[in-house]
Protein backbone atom coordinates (compact mmCIF):
# COMPACT_ATOMS: atom_id res chain seq x y z
CA UNK A 1 0.00 0.00 0.00
CA UNK A 2 1.26 3.50 -0.36
CA UNK A 3 2.63 5.52 2.57
CA UNK A 4 -0.60 6.96 4.62
CA UNK A 5 -0.23 10.82 4.63
CA UNK A 6 -0.57 12.05 7.98
CA UNK A 7 -1.54 15.64 9.10
CA UNK A 8 -0.40 17.04 12.02
CA UNK A 9 -3.26 19.59 12.94
CA UNK A 10 -2.05 22.44 14.89
CA UNK A 11 -5.28 24.10 13.83
CA UNK A 12 -5.60 27.14 16.20
CA UNK A 13 -3.76 25.05 18.71
CA UNK A 14 -0.88 28.41 19.02
CA UNK A 15 -3.96 30.52 20.61
CA UNK A 16 -2.47 33.64 17.69
CA UNK A 17 0.33 33.68 18.93
CA UNK A 18 3.53 33.19 15.96
CA UNK A 19 5.89 31.90 18.16
CA UNK A 20 3.76 29.41 19.68
CA UNK A 21 3.18 27.98 16.08
CA UNK A 22 6.55 27.71 14.91
CA UNK A 23 7.03 25.75 18.42
CA UNK A 24 3.66 23.40 17.23
CA UNK A 25 6.01 23.00 13.33
CA UNK A 26 8.88 21.67 15.13
CA UNK A 27 7.07 19.61 17.58
CA UNK A 28 5.27 18.24 14.27
CA UNK A 29 8.47 17.61 12.98
CA UNK A 30 9.81 15.69 15.50
CA UNK A 31 6.49 13.64 15.80
CA UNK A 32 7.66 12.39 12.22
CA UNK A 33 4.01 13.78 10.76
CA UNK A 34 4.33 14.71 6.82
CA UNK A 35 2.55 17.87 7.47
CA UNK A 36 1.56 20.40 9.92
CA UNK A 37 -1.96 22.07 9.26
CA UNK A 38 -3.10 25.58 10.57
CA UNK A 39 -6.27 27.16 9.79
CA UNK A 40 -6.53 30.64 8.09
CA UNK A 41 -9.40 32.97 8.54
CA UNK A 42 -10.00 36.45 8.63
CA UNK A 43 -13.02 36.03 11.03
CA UNK A 44 -15.27 38.97 10.04
CA UNK A 45 -15.54 37.22 6.87
CA UNK A 46 -16.34 33.61 8.51
CA UNK A 47 -18.73 34.55 11.36
CA UNK A 48 -21.46 36.76 12.09
CA UNK A 49 -21.49 38.46 15.61
CA UNK A 50 -24.43 37.05 16.34
CA UNK A 51 -23.24 33.12 15.62
CA UNK A 52 -23.47 31.07 18.56
CA UNK A 53 -20.60 29.09 20.00
CA UNK A 54 -20.42 25.39 19.81
CA UNK A 55 -21.18 23.51 23.36
CA UNK A 56 -17.81 22.24 23.21
CA UNK A 57 -16.67 25.51 23.26
CA UNK A 58 -18.59 26.85 25.91
CA UNK A 59 -16.83 24.59 27.96
CA UNK A 60 -13.46 25.17 26.81
CA UNK A 61 -13.55 29.50 26.73
CA UNK A 62 -14.99 32.15 28.29
CA UNK A 63 -18.62 31.86 28.41
CA UNK A 64 -19.36 35.30 28.08
CA UNK A 65 -17.28 35.82 24.81
CA UNK A 66 -19.07 35.21 21.52
CA UNK A 67 -17.81 32.58 19.09
CA UNK A 68 -16.83 36.17 16.71
CA UNK A 69 -14.58 37.20 19.58
CA UNK A 70 -13.21 33.97 20.29
CA UNK A 71 -11.71 33.20 16.61
CA UNK A 72 -10.56 37.04 16.94
CA UNK A 73 -8.48 36.12 19.69
CA UNK A 74 -7.04 32.79 18.68
CA UNK A 75 -6.37 33.38 14.62
CA UNK A 76 -2.85 34.63 12.92
CA UNK A 77 -2.88 37.67 10.81
CA UNK A 78 -3.09 36.35 7.30
CA UNK A 79 0.33 37.88 6.76
CA UNK A 80 2.01 35.10 9.62
CA UNK A 81 1.12 32.58 6.82
CA UNK A 82 4.24 33.22 4.28
CA UNK A 83 7.09 33.41 7.03
CA UNK A 84 5.14 30.19 8.64
CA UNK A 85 5.25 28.32 5.50
CA UNK A 86 9.02 29.52 4.87
CA UNK A 87 9.59 28.31 8.55
CA UNK A 88 8.38 25.01 7.57
CA UNK A 89 10.52 24.25 4.39
CA UNK A 90 13.30 25.71 7.12
CA UNK A 91 12.46 22.79 9.77
CA UNK A 92 11.83 20.47 6.70
CA UNK A 93 8.27 19.57 7.02
CA UNK A 94 5.52 20.23 4.81
CA UNK A 95 3.11 22.58 5.64
CA UNK A 96 -0.97 22.66 5.06
CA UNK A 97 -3.38 25.56 6.10
CA UNK A 98 -7.18 25.11 5.43
CA UNK A 99 -9.05 28.52 4.36
CA UNK A 100 -12.06 29.70 5.88
CA UNK A 101 -12.93 32.22 3.13
CA UNK A 102 -12.39 33.92 0.04
CA UNK A 103 -9.81 36.06 1.17
CA UNK A 104 -8.05 33.42 2.69
CA UNK A 105 -7.95 31.18 -0.10
CA UNK A 106 -6.45 34.02 -1.96
CA UNK A 107 -3.39 33.89 0.74
CA UNK A 108 -3.19 30.58 0.93
CA UNK A 109 -2.73 30.06 -3.05
CA UNK A 110 0.68 32.52 -3.29
CA UNK A 111 1.95 29.51 -0.45
CA UNK A 112 1.94 26.67 -2.99
CA UNK A 113 0.54 24.11 -0.46
CA UNK A 114 0.30 20.38 -1.97
CA UNK A 115 -3.54 20.26 -1.47
CA UNK A 116 -6.30 22.55 -0.15
CA UNK A 117 -7.91 21.02 2.57
CA UNK A 118 -12.05 21.86 2.88
CA UNK A 119 -13.27 21.32 6.35
CA UNK A 120 -16.61 20.06 6.74
CA UNK A 121 -18.18 23.17 7.68
CA UNK A 122 -17.13 24.64 4.48
CA UNK A 123 -19.25 21.66 1.99
CA UNK A 124 -22.51 23.34 1.73
CA UNK A 125 -20.35 26.61 0.79
CA UNK A 126 -20.90 26.83 -3.00
CA UNK A 127 -18.63 30.18 -3.59
CA UNK A 128 -15.90 28.96 -1.38
CA UNK A 129 -16.17 24.92 -3.50
CA UNK A 130 -16.51 26.84 -6.77
CA UNK A 131 -13.19 29.07 -6.12
CA UNK A 132 -11.08 26.10 -4.57
CA UNK A 133 -11.71 24.18 -7.51
CA UNK A 134 -11.06 26.61 -10.02
CA UNK A 135 -7.34 26.27 -8.60
CA UNK A 136 -6.62 23.08 -9.67
CA UNK A 137 -4.68 21.75 -6.58
CA UNK A 138 -5.66 18.34 -4.85
CA UNK A 139 -8.14 18.82 -2.61
CA UNK A 140 -8.55 17.00 0.71
CA UNK A 141 -12.20 16.58 1.78
CA UNK A 142 -13.74 16.16 5.53
CA UNK A 143 -17.52 15.39 5.39
CA UNK A 144 -18.55 15.61 8.97
CA UNK A 145 -22.26 16.45 9.60
CA UNK A 146 -23.08 15.02 5.92
CA UNK A 147 -25.26 12.59 4.78
CA UNK A 148 -24.22 11.04 0.98
CA UNK A 149 -26.24 13.77 -0.68
CA UNK A 150 -24.35 16.54 1.02
CA UNK A 151 -21.40 14.83 -0.02
CA UNK A 152 -22.17 13.82 -3.75
CA UNK A 153 -23.42 17.88 -4.07
CA UNK A 154 -20.19 19.03 -3.53
CA UNK A 155 -18.46 16.41 -5.41
CA UNK A 156 -20.51 17.53 -8.56
CA UNK A 157 -19.22 21.30 -7.90
CA UNK A 158 -15.74 20.37 -7.66
CA UNK A 159 -16.00 18.50 -10.67
CA UNK A 160 -18.25 21.06 -12.49
CA UNK A 161 -15.12 23.60 -11.90
CA UNK A 162 -12.86 21.73 -13.39
CA UNK A 163 -11.42 18.84 -10.51
CA UNK A 164 -11.08 15.15 -11.45
CA UNK A 165 -12.13 12.68 -8.65
CA UNK A 166 -8.52 11.40 -8.27
CA UNK A 167 -6.96 14.48 -7.70
CA UNK A 168 -10.20 14.52 -4.35
CA UNK A 169 -9.69 12.33 -0.86
CA UNK A 170 -12.72 12.17 1.14
CA UNK A 171 -11.82 12.55 4.88
CA UNK A 172 -14.62 10.04 7.40
CA UNK A 173 -14.97 12.88 9.92
CA UNK A 174 -17.38 13.65 12.83
CA UNK A 175 -17.47 16.92 14.12
CA UNK A 176 -17.67 16.80 18.00
CA UNK A 177 -14.80 17.89 20.41
CA UNK A 178 -14.05 15.26 21.36
CA UNK A 179 -16.24 12.86 19.20
CA UNK A 180 -17.67 9.91 21.29
CA UNK A 181 -16.28 6.42 20.42
CA UNK A 182 -20.09 5.29 19.97
CA UNK A 183 -20.73 8.06 17.01
CA UNK A 184 -17.11 7.73 15.07
CA UNK A 185 -19.06 5.54 12.73
CA UNK A 186 -15.92 4.06 11.09
CA UNK A 187 -16.88 1.58 8.85
CA UNK A 188 -18.70 4.57 6.83
CA UNK A 189 -14.69 5.18 5.26
CA UNK A 190 -15.51 2.05 3.63
CA UNK A 191 -18.91 3.46 2.31
CA UNK A 192 -17.27 6.35 0.99
CA UNK A 193 -14.43 4.77 -1.41
CA UNK A 194 -17.37 2.51 -2.54
CA UNK A 195 -19.84 4.83 -3.36
CA UNK A 196 -17.65 7.64 -4.82
CA UNK A 197 -14.86 6.00 -6.27
CA UNK A 198 -12.20 8.26 -3.78
CA UNK A 199 -9.21 7.96 -1.99
CA UNK A 200 -10.83 8.03 1.70
CA UNK A 201 -9.26 8.74 5.19
CA UNK A 202 -10.07 9.77 8.35
CA UNK A 203 -9.94 13.27 10.28
CA UNK A 204 -10.00 11.60 13.86
CA UNK A 205 -11.38 14.32 16.59
CA UNK A 206 -11.50 10.96 19.42
CA UNK A 207 -9.91 10.84 22.05
CA UNK A 208 -6.12 8.87 21.84
CA UNK A 209 -4.89 7.45 18.96
CA UNK A 210 -6.85 3.95 18.96
CA UNK A 211 -9.05 4.63 16.36
CA UNK A 212 -7.32 6.33 13.66
CA UNK A 213 -5.01 3.61 13.65
CA UNK A 214 -8.16 1.12 13.41
CA UNK A 215 -8.29 3.76 10.39
CA UNK A 216 -5.34 3.01 8.88
CA UNK A 217 -6.08 -1.12 9.09
CA UNK A 218 -9.50 -0.26 7.44
CA UNK A 219 -7.93 1.65 4.68
CA UNK A 220 -7.80 4.84 5.03
CA UNK A 221 -5.03 7.01 2.46
CA UNK A 222 -4.68 10.02 4.97
CA UNK A 223 -5.50 10.57 8.73
CA UNK A 224 -5.73 14.20 10.13
CA UNK A 225 -5.27 14.45 14.00
CA UNK A 226 -5.49 17.85 16.45
CA UNK A 227 -2.16 18.41 18.38
CA UNK A 228 -1.29 20.88 20.77
CA UNK A 229 1.58 21.57 23.36
CA UNK A 230 -0.45 21.17 26.22
CA UNK A 231 -3.91 19.86 26.61
CA UNK A 232 -4.51 22.41 29.28
CA UNK A 233 -3.69 25.87 27.77
CA UNK A 234 -6.49 28.11 26.89
CA UNK A 235 -8.60 27.88 23.76
CA UNK A 236 -11.48 25.47 22.29
CA UNK A 237 -9.47 22.54 20.28
CA UNK A 238 -6.94 21.93 22.85
CA UNK A 239 -8.18 18.93 25.21
CA UNK A 240 -9.35 16.97 22.43
CA UNK A 241 -5.77 17.30 21.24
CA UNK A 242 -3.41 14.89 20.83
CA UNK A 243 0.30 16.17 23.10
CA UNK A 244 3.67 15.76 21.48
CA UNK A 245 4.64 12.18 23.08
CA UNK A 246 1.55 11.33 21.81
CA UNK A 247 1.34 12.10 18.36
CA UNK A 248 4.59 11.29 18.08
CA UNK A 249 3.26 7.34 18.90
CA UNK A 250 0.31 7.66 16.75
CA UNK A 251 2.86 8.47 13.66
CA UNK A 252 4.79 5.37 14.92
CA UNK A 253 2.01 2.97 15.24
CA UNK A 254 0.63 4.33 12.51
CA UNK A 255 4.27 3.33 10.13
CA UNK A 256 3.92 0.13 11.79
CA UNK A 257 0.43 -1.10 10.43
CA UNK A 258 1.56 0.10 7.12
CA UNK A 259 4.57 -1.94 7.20
CA UNK A 260 2.11 -4.95 8.79
CA UNK A 261 -0.36 -4.72 6.17
CA UNK A 262 1.58 -6.50 3.46
CA UNK A 263 -0.18 -7.75 0.20
CA UNK A 264 -2.95 -9.84 -0.04
CA UNK A 265 -0.99 -12.93 -1.12
CA UNK A 266 -0.71 -15.11 1.91
CA UNK A 267 2.88 -17.12 1.65
CA UNK A 268 5.68 -17.98 4.17
CA UNK A 269 7.54 -14.98 5.07
CA UNK A 270 11.43 -14.88 4.99
CA UNK A 271 11.27 -14.58 9.00
CA UNK A 272 9.08 -17.28 9.77
CA UNK A 273 10.86 -20.00 7.24
CA UNK A 274 13.30 -21.08 9.44
CA UNK A 275 10.78 -22.22 11.99
CA UNK A 276 8.80 -25.08 10.34
CA UNK A 277 11.68 -27.41 11.01
CA UNK A 278 11.13 -26.13 14.58
CA UNK A 279 7.36 -26.34 14.99
CA UNK A 280 5.97 -28.98 12.42
CA UNK A 281 6.41 -32.46 12.96
CA UNK A 282 7.70 -35.76 10.81
CA UNK A 283 6.49 -39.27 10.60
CA UNK A 284 8.74 -40.52 13.43
CA UNK A 285 9.58 -44.27 15.04
CA UNK A 286 7.31 -45.00 17.74
CA UNK A 287 9.69 -48.07 18.76
CA UNK A 288 12.75 -49.79 17.43
CA UNK A 289 12.19 -51.23 14.21
CA UNK A 290 14.08 -54.07 12.20
CA UNK A 291 14.88 -53.37 8.54
CA UNK A 292 12.22 -55.50 6.58
CA UNK A 293 9.51 -54.89 8.52
CA UNK A 294 6.55 -53.01 8.01
CA UNK A 295 5.47 -49.38 9.53
CA UNK A 296 1.78 -49.79 11.07
CA UNK A 297 -0.20 -47.74 12.93
CA UNK A 298 1.50 -48.70 16.40
CA UNK A 299 4.98 -47.94 15.15
CA UNK A 300 4.94 -44.94 14.10
CA UNK A 301 4.01 -41.33 15.91
CA UNK A 302 4.07 -37.85 14.83
CA UNK A 303 6.48 -35.43 16.37
CA UNK A 304 9.08 -32.89 16.09
CA UNK A 305 11.37 -31.79 14.09
CA UNK A 306 9.72 -31.13 10.96
CA UNK A 307 12.59 -31.54 8.26
CA UNK A 308 11.67 -35.53 7.74
CA UNK A 309 8.36 -37.11 6.30
CA UNK A 310 5.37 -34.61 6.54
CA UNK A 311 2.79 -36.42 8.64
CA UNK A 312 0.11 -35.84 5.50
CA UNK A 313 1.95 -38.61 4.47
CA UNK A 314 0.90 -41.27 7.29
CA UNK A 315 -1.28 -43.15 4.63
CA UNK A 316 0.78 -43.87 2.33
CA UNK A 317 3.72 -44.97 4.60
CA UNK A 318 1.28 -47.01 6.40
CA UNK A 319 2.43 -50.77 5.32
CA UNK A 320 5.74 -50.17 3.60
CA UNK A 321 9.09 -51.78 4.24
CA UNK A 322 11.58 -50.56 6.83
CA UNK A 323 14.65 -50.10 4.49
CA UNK A 324 16.64 -50.15 7.71
CA UNK A 325 16.57 -50.61 11.24
CA UNK A 326 15.36 -47.74 13.60
CA UNK A 327 15.92 -47.04 17.07
CA UNK A 328 12.79 -45.65 18.81
CA UNK A 329 12.10 -41.63 17.84
CA UNK A 330 14.29 -41.66 14.92
CA UNK A 331 13.00 -39.57 11.85
CA UNK A 332 11.60 -42.28 9.33
CA UNK A 333 13.07 -42.61 6.18
CA UNK A 334 12.22 -44.71 2.95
Amino acid sequence: MSKVIIIAEAGVNHNGNYELARQLVVAAKEAGADYVKFQTACPEMVISRYAPKAEYQLGTTKKEESQLDMCRAIHLPLTDYKPLKAYCDEVGIKFLSTPFDLLSIDVLEELEMDYYKIPSGEITNLPYLRKIARLGCPVILSTGMCGLADIENALLVLEKEGLAREQITLLHCNTEYPTPYGDVNLLAMKTLAECFGVKVGYSDHTRGIEVSLAAVALGATVIEKHFTLDKNLPGPDHKASLEPDELKQMVSSIRHIEEALGSSIKRVSASEGKNMIVARKSLITACDIKKGELFTEENMTVKRPGNGISPMCWDDIVGKVAPHDFKEDELIEL
